[in-house]
């Protein structure tokens, strides 16, 4: 009974390993019924063209990102030559109108100068002309005031006479 048992029990073991062996082709007989493994395929192969269409894409986009980044540098390096060229002018333009306004200055300074010591110079002139005024006023009347109180008025005309021609001998070397 032992051996009817493990026959048995061989018997079930083949029978599923039997059933195994035969879902197994059937299974694999079903895919290649359906064509599952060319459809798996085509798959990979789209999924392969997709995926180098996008390294090819991506290989475009950096292409064109380093031609656009070198065309923004030339620009950039093109922009600071430019503004530096523009600092140095400016530089230049700031320097000559300094020097300009700094010899406007000093003109004007000497203009001011001149007209100050010309005005002065009227004033003094002026002034010089007053105290000879002042002082042949002055002379004159002493001279009258010496003249009325005198008794002898001969003697008093050659002095006013005397005295009026030293003053303008005086007045003529001072015009002079």
């Amino acid at each position: 009974m032992i051996y009817q048992e493990e026959v048995e029990i061989n018997i079930m073991a083949i029978d599923a390993t039997f059933w195994v062996a035969v879902s197994f082709i059937i299974f694999f007989g079903a895919l290649i019924y359906l064509k599952i493994p060319q459809k798996v395929t085509e798959m990979l192969d789209k999924m392969i063209s997709d995926i180098k269409n996008e390294i090819d894409e991506s290989e475009k986009l950096r292409t064109e990102a380093k031609t656009l980044l070198d065309n923004a540098q030339n620009k950039l390096d093109t922009a600071q030559t430019v503004s530096n060229e523009i600092l140095d002018e400016a530089k230049k333009d700031s320097d000559k109108l300094i020097i300009e306004l700094n010899d406007k200055f000093h003109k004007s300074s000497e203009i001011k100068k001149n007209l100050a010591e010309n005005k002065i110079s009227q004033m003094k002139e002026a002034a010089i002309k007053e105290i000879k005024d002042a002082s042949i006023k002055i002379a004159v009347d002493s001279v009258k005031k010496i003249i009325t109180t005198s008794v002898d008025k001969s003697k008093l005309d050659a002095v006013f006479q005397k005295n009026l021609d030293e003053t303008k001998e005086e007045l003529k070397k001072i015009n002079s």
